[in-house]
């Protein structure tokens, strides 16, 4: 089973700058989006025959949200966590496949200055919690822009950008207790090489062409999905969006 993850920054406008072709000439069973930017009903998806869809659209027109497209039918599905104060951003979908609970996330950003960094925290506590409420059901793979870069390996400039948004101590620490909580960051259980970014910013001209980036999109597992992780490849090939998909094969 292949799967996939990317932040597409906006579906419609990256309908336009390659994710249609993405869709079309990939090969991927499942499909996860993040910060599509629009309501279902704004998206024609009908080009992209024989994949269901789930949507969980922000109350806030035009902002986050996240969206899976699969042709492997699903049992359940999930919007959110059923917490209303982290439940107005479209930031979660859960869908239950037979082996896995499969989530995909869309992790609120601290903001300049980090004004949101407490939010921030709050909300990964509660994610971290919802995730291991799921794994008592049955093991978890969970993707999507976590708007971290855990450590000095997974960004270009670690010194000048500590504690910058996405890279402030508390939210690496956070991050780390993902890991210590059992979940896996699945790309580094096969590629512990350093330059393999999945973000660039565009305020720096030519940042992704100098491969001036970020690792900002990540697939974790709980750890009993070990043996079935096959591979983890980032895809810094495609372009879209300012993100590049991240795809993982279980089997």
């Amino acid at each position: 089973m292949k799967l996939s993850t990317w932040n597409v920054n906006g579906i419609r406008a990256s309908l336009n700058k390659g994710l249609r072709e993405y869709l079309l000439e990939g090969d991927a069973d499942v499909i996860c989006l993040q910060e599509t930017k629009a309501m279902k009903e704004q998206v024609d998806l009908g080009f992209f025959a024989g994949y269901q869809a789930v949507w969980n659209s922000a109350e806030k027109k035009g902002y986050s949200g996240t969206c899976i497209l699969s042709r492997v039918p699903w049992k359940s599905e999930t919007v959110g966590m059923g917490i209303a104060d982290h439940d107005k951003e479209g930031r979660v979908i859960t869908t239950e496949f037979p082996d896995f609970y499969l989530v995909t996330v869309y992790t609120p950003n601290s903001q300049a200055a980090l004004v949101r960094l407490p939010y921030r925290l709050d909300w990964d506590a509660a994610f971290r919690a919802y995730l291991k409420k799921l794994e008592k059901k049955k093991p978890v793979l969970c993707c999507g822009d976590l708007n971290c870069a855990h450590q000095e390996i997974d960004l270009a400039n670690p010194k000048s950008n500590r504690m910058n948004p996405g890279f402030s101590d508390a939210e690496r620490a956070s991050f780390t207790e993902h890991l210590d909580a059992g979940f896996l960051d699945v790309f580094r259980e096969f590629d512990k090489s350093p330059g393999r970014y999945t973000w660039w910013t565009q305020r720096t001209p030519d940042a992704r062409a100098k491969n001036i980036g970020w690792r900002l999109d990540y697939w974790l597992a709980s750890e009993k999905l070990k043996p079935a992780l096959k591979a983890c490849k980032i895809r810094d090939d495609i372009h879209g969006s300012d993100h590049c998909p991240v795809e993982l094969v279980v089997g």
